[in-house]
């Protein structure tokens, strides 16, 4: 027979998960990744923004004027693919530090290490992140300068098929990065590191 439910030890395990989760999330939030997300996105918005002719510059041009979803699209998605390269660099610090020897042995990071017959994390989202980044160009890009669009559907189908779906384009790529984001920040969150013994 099943013991009846505390609602006060229940009420306390997940305020206690919840603190966990918090004070994991702060601890991935550093000052160091805060300044490489700002300069990712920063990076972001300028080459985006001037392949694209958002930034008039005298290399690249547009036929149309960017219209107001592009503009947003556009400055929304460079913090998030801002932030997304900063988790890779944040990764990127801790596998470099499990690999090195310390004094009781070897670290092992167990968030990048994953059961057998998973797909690698890293590259799932590697691949998500590529996707959204590319969706989000062809978003904010002239609908009659594309070459394939234009290859494909000449100058009046670029306009009148292409051109429409590029809102919705947009979204879907907003959305993608940002659910990147999430799952990428998650794994960082959970990722723990365990000595094991190193061999004498």
């Amino acid at each position: 027979m099943s013991r009846p439910c505390d609602p006060a030890a229940l009420a306390c395990s997940v305020a206690g998960s919840l603190h966990e989760a918090g004070s994991s999330l702060r601890a991935v939030l550093s000052l160091r990744f805060v300044a490489e997300a700002l300069v990712w996105s920063v990076a972001a918005l300028l080459a985006f923004g001037l392949v694209a002719a958002i930034i008039p510059n005298p290399i690249f041009g547009r036929s149309i004027p960017p219209a107001p979803f592009a503009i947003a699209v556009w400055l929304l998605s460079a913090p998030l693919m801002g932030l997304i390269g900063a988790t890779y660099g944040r990764a990127a610090r801790e596998r470099a530090a499990a690999l090195a020897p310390s004094s009781s042995g070897l670290l092992v990071s167990l968030g990048t290490v994953g059961t057998a017959g998973e797909a690698e994390p890293e590259g799932r989202g590697t691949t998500a992140a590529t996707i959204g980044s590319l969706a989000a160009f062809l978003a904010i890009g002239c609908p009659v300068c594309n070459k394939v669009a234009l290859l494909l559907l000449g100058a009046s189908g670029a306009l009148t098929v292409f051109a429409p779906l590029q809102p919705v384009i947009g979204a879907a790529s907003l959305l993608l990065l940002a659910g990147t984001l999430v799952w990428r920040l998650r794994l960082l969150a959970r990722g723990v590191a365990c000595a094991v013994p190193a061999r004498a």
